[in-house]
């Protein structure tokens, strides 16, 4: 949420974006729900191009070579503990154009060419081994930050950017907490 947030507020014309296809597809009568999510493709978008940029476990849980194989070119004898950089794939521009560029769009793009990112994205993990979570973890946030973007306008307390500082640890969290300024949307709080 907090680097979905930082992004928006360094990106306006996404945040605007954001806000149009929710007043659009869902209006000011009521809150977003989780039946409007399938309706709001570019919030959907958002938060993959966010989980792309920013996942919360840049490595995935290891796992164990059960018998001897190549990876990458690379020989790996059985019972060695490999760790997949989840961060380093979604962030390869041998993989991704512009990966360091915030651009929502690479996901819409994908739906139109009815195209799937395959194993480029994962930052809830791929097969089996997957976590068990990600459905709802990615129905939660959608509905979150939906709501956040319906019923607020959103701006930096300055002029200057957020900072998209990194901090350190095993989960990928920002250096600094966000700070925003917010205001409510009247026609929300109206209508409620």
């Amino acid at each position: 949420m907090e680097w979905s947030l930082s992004l928006l507020l360094n990106h306006p014309e996404v945040l605007k974006k954001a806000q149009a296809e929710i007043e659009y597809q869902v209006g000011h009568e009521r809150l977003v729900d989780e039946s409007d999510m399938t309706q709001l493709p570019y919030l959907q978008s958002i938060i993959k191009e966010t989980l792309r940029m920013y996942p919360l476990a840049p490595l995935l849980l290891p796992h164990l070579a059960a018998s001897e194989c190549m990876v990458g070119g690379f020989h790996i004898p059985a019972g060695t503990t490999l760790f997949v950089n989840a961060w380093a794939i979604q962030n390869d521009p041998n993989v991704w154009e512009e990966p360091e560029r915030f651009k929502p769009e690479r996901f819409e793009e994908e739906e139109e060419q009815g195209t799937r990112n395959g194993l480029r994205l994962m930052p809830f993990g791929s097969g089996r081994r997957g976590c068990p979570g990600e459905g709802l973890a990615m129905r939660v946030v959608g509905l979150v930050l939906g709501s956040l973007i319906q019923c607020f306008y959103w701006e930096r307390p300055t002029i200057e950017k957020v900072d998209m500082t990194k901090g350190t640890g095993f989960n990928l969290a920002r250096a600094q907490p966000l700070l925003a300024k917010c205001r409510s949307h009247p026609a929300v709080f109206d209508s409620l």
